[in-house]
């Protein structure tokens, strides 16, 4: 799996004209599947997002938590995360999973987040969406569970 997680002061969804996901403080996550994970790389990633500390203490040290900052987590599916582009100039998306593994993890990973009572907001799998934040910071990391980067 591989996800961009962005801090973020707010961040909101919306397919069409309609708002279908929307947080204040916590983490938005552009979300990635591929054909080899497993659930093994499902539950690493949402751990390791969870309770990632890029939240700044006192000191103003990265130090806090979702948790800690009593944040929420907007979740986005985006295969895209997969393509490839070293040759060409069309994208390959070999390495995606299909739809039904990708919604499959992907909905996974929200249950192991909400788990940890953090609250989940989503988007809507293979919606066209729109995906509106405010980074804090910016801070912004790519996660990758097969120690990719």
């Amino acid at each position: 799996m591989r996800a961009v997680v962005q801090r973020v002061d707010w961040a909101n969804v919306r397919v069409g004209e309609e708002t279908v996901g929307e947080i204040g403080l916590g983490l938005c996550v552009l979300l990635g599947v591929s054909g080899e994970d497993t659930d093994a790389d499902v539950t690493w990633m949402a751990e390791k997002i969870a309770t990632l500390r890029i939240f700044e203490d006192a000191e103003g040290k990265l130090n806090r938590s979702l948790s800690d900052v009593g944040g929420s987590m907007l979740v986005i599916s985006q295969f895209t995360l997969y393509g490839d582009c070293r040759k060409g100039r069309r994208p390959s998306f070999t390495e995606a999973a299909p739809p039904e593994k990708g919604k499959s993890c992907y909905e996974r990973f929200c249950r192991l987040v909400e788990e940890k009572s953090i609250p989940v907001s989503t988007g809507i799998f293979r919606a066209d969406m729109r995906v509106s934040l405010c980074n804090n910071g910016p801070v912004t990391m790519i996660i990758d569970s097969k120690g990719v980067f």
